[in-house]
């Protein structure tokens, strides 16, 4: 009995290994490659999946999410003749699991070599300065060619980035000084622009205040015009309907003569012709108060008298 027990377990044993090869589990977004006597047969997708145990193998379990890949600094000689490293980074994604197996032994490796000659190609073109400002150029070049190359291997570049170009140390050096040579001269031109500009306002501000003084002494003088205008015609107008005489227009006119003469300016002093009217209209008037307040002085006799009194002759 002791064999046939033997024998039961041993078949049982087989039994589960056989169902355990026979039910293969696929995840989600995988695929296995099944080869049969060393042939390729299908390919299996994700889920439950039954296979010939003992016959069917599967040969690869590819996953078919995107990838990123890092790439080590590599150097690149610029069309100036000057050396610099550049980092890169691949998203990749396999759309097709047979041919990623079967059209390439490494396609990691196949994707490396070919982003570092493409990479060298596009850089030998540039120069170095391009070749710093012009990234998305450099990217877009590169994903066109691998994604090219890489279509028959079942390969898809979705992206490719260039994560860093390091100029040598040297270059680097002369390139902070220039930078800090072109930070210095924005920042003169700034400060010139802004004392230009505080300038101009200034003088603006200066012009507009001049333009405002001026109109404000000529609407002042206008105005003071205008009341001297009014006060003469007003004194016009009194005088008018006071109906003085020439004696008194005459002795009003000597008051104002020392008001004329006042001044440190008046160095010169003109005396009008009509003072020697006013002085005889002013001694006519002294004359006849003369008359009016009683007998007439020594020496002064009147021109009636004069006339009467005979000549000795």
């Amino acid at each position: 009995m002791e064999p046939v027990i033997i024998v039961l377990i041993i078949l049982v044993v087989l039994v589960f290994i056989a169902l355990i090869k026979t039910i293969q589990v696929i995840p989600q977004a995988s695929a296995a490659i099944v080869e049969r006597f060393g042939r390729y047969t299908r390919t299996l997708n994700a889920g439950l999946n039954i296979v010939v145990p003992f016959i069917d193998t599967i040969r690869n379990r590819i996953d078919l999410r995107e990838q990123v890949v890092p790439f080590p600094p590599q150097p690149v000689i610029t069309q100036d003749n000057l050396v610099v490293n550049i980092d890169t980074v691949i998203y990749y994604q396999v759309t097709d699991a047979r041919a990623a197996t079967y059209e390439v032994a490494s396609y990691i490796q196949a994707i490396e070599q070919l982003t570092v000659t493409t990479l060298r190609n596009i850089i030998g073109g540039m120069d170095l300065e391009r070749t710093l400002t012009s990234r998305e150029e450099i990217n877009a070049a590169l994903r066109g060619v691998l994604d090219e190359a890489t279509g028959k291997w079942g390969i898809r570049v979705n992206r490719v980035e260039l994560k860093a170009i390091e100029p040598p140390t040297s270059i680097q050096d002369s390139m902070e000084k220039q930078m800090r040579a072109d930070r210095d001269k924005r920042a003169a031109i700034l400060q010139a622009e802004g004392v230009r500009q505080s300038e101009i306002l200034r003088a603006e501000g200066e012009k507009q205040s001049q333009i405002l003084r001026a109109e404000g002494e000529s609407k002042a003088a206008a105005l003071r015009a205008e009341g001297e205008a009014q006060a003469v015609r007003t004194v016009f107008e009194a005088i008018h309907a006071g109906d003085p005489d020439q004696k008194l227009l005459s002795y009003q006119y000597l008051q104002m003569l020392p008001k004329i003469a006042e001044g440190d300016a008046n160095k010169l002093w003109i005396v009008p012709s009509e003072i020697g009217d006013a002085l005889k209209g002013l001694s006519g008037a002294v004359g006849n108060l003369g008359g009016l307040g009683g007998a007439p002085t020594a020496g002064t006799v009147p021109a009636q008298e004069r006339r009467e009194k005979p000549s000795i002759d």
